[in-house]
């Protein structure tokens, strides 16, 4: 089975080429090539919880702390968790990749 990001799940059109992009910007969780391969997705597209920036249905969430208590309750979310079980990355996994592979880009 075919593990979808967060921009197919929620179809908001701001993936690369969305149709959204142009009046909305790219999502950040689509643009963070860091969070490759996380929770099997493609840039941060199965770790947008932990992605600052990111939108729920049409809202931007803004920083971390203000979308977690959100994002907890979301389906894809509960779908990525459920999906790879032992094998999900929490988002303290992902920050701690995020800092490290940031990191290296500025070397």
């Amino acid at each position: 089975m075919k593990k979808i990001n967060c921009w197919e799940f929620m179809k908001c059109g701001r993936e690369p080429g969305g149709a959204n992009v142009k009046d909305h910007g790219l999502c950040p969780a689509a643009a963070e090539v860091c969070a490759e391969g996380l929770n099997c997705g493609r840039c941060g597209g199965r770790a947008c919880w932990a992605i600052a920036g990111t939108c729920c249905g049409k809202e931007v969430e803004g920083t971390y702390a203000k979308q977690k208590g959100n994002c907890i309750h979301c389906e894809f979310f509960k779908n990525v968790v459920a999906e790879e079980g032992e094998k999900y990355h929490t988002s303290l996994e992902i920050w701690k990749r995020l800092k490290k592979e940031r990191g290296k880009s500025k070397e």
